[in-house]
């Protein structure tokens, strides 16, 4: 089924099909393509508004029972990191950050499947094979960067984890993480999140951008642990400590008709004039 606003870009929504967060539900997202000479713009705004990106596509959430699934963020000015943060951020005191172009390589590809075996054995991402995966970190059309973490093993430097990312106008977005998973004493997912937030103050942008957050789901509560988390919820943004906890309850009349999301998706001027 197609749902499209009165102009370009097109806007369509998947099949439903299991949720791989929430037992007994299903999901459903809204999407759209990612062209042209406007992409950038485009995934500025989407951004803003819940979406995500994989490849040259642009996601949200639509499912028709359920609105679990709720984007979040960081305000970088306003974290603060806590005690076990700080302690983790001393602990990776001799992790070496490098910033690169997306382009895929044999380590990286390695180290993803490593996680995704460990981390995610039944997931959808478990038979990729080399060629998808350097289609997932080089396929955009956006400004993205890849930024890799390493580590002195036997006196030589050791990929121990990945992110890429995209560069927003106002943050930075994590598209995807990757890390050594037999490494637990480094807490490396926090780790990341609390460099890409110091990524952040150093590029001078006010948020990073995590992803998705579900009340309820053990894979999710991570990002919900460092202070200034920010939800998107009824189409803005709000301090993850001023929603109501009633609201975070799931119920079928919380999501409105795919039409009427669509029609209210805020466009820049020129990718709609």
């Amino acid at each position: 089924m197609r749902h499209s606003l009165p102009q370009n870009p097109q806007f369509y929504v998947t099949a439903p099909q299991d949720c791989p967060y929430l037992d007994n539900q299903v999901e459903r997202k809204l999407f759209t393509a990612l062209y042209g000479i406007n992409s950038r713009r485009l995934n500025n705004s989407l951004s803003k508004q819940g979406f995500r990106r994989s490849q040259n596509v642009l996601y949200r959430p639509s499912c028709a029972n359920c609105s679990a699934c709720m984007s979040a963020r960081i305000s970088s000015r306003e974290f603060k990191p806590s005690k076990s943060q700080k302690r983790i951020l001393s602990k990776n005191s001799d992790i070496v950050r490098v910033v690169n172009p997306p382009l895929a390589t044999d380590a990286q590809y390695d180290l993803f499947k490593q996680y995704i075996t460990a981390r995610h054995p039944n997931g959808g991402m478990s038979d990729m094979d080399a060629d998808d995966f350097t289609a997932m970190i080089e396929e955009t059309n956006v400004e993205s960067k890849l930024i890799e973490y390493y580590a002195k093993k036997n006196g030589e430097l050791e990929l121990i984890s990945f992110s890429l990312v995209d560069i927003l106008d106002d943050g930075i977005s994590m598209v995807y993480s990757v890390f050594n998973p037999y490494l637990k004493e480094r807490s490396l997912g926090t780790y990341m999140i609390l460099d890409h937030i110091a990524l952040a103050l150093e590029l001078e942008v006010p948020y990073l951008y995590l992803g998705y957050w579900v009340p309820g789901s053990s894979k999710m509560d991570y990002k919900v642990k460092f202070k200034g988390v920010e939800i998107f919820q009824n189409n803005a943004w709000q301090p993850l400590s001023e929603v109501e906890k009633s609201t975070l309850e799931l119920h079928p009349l919380n999501t409105a008709p795919v039409s009427e999301q669509v029609s209210s998706l805020s466009l820049p001027d020129s990718i709609i004039s």
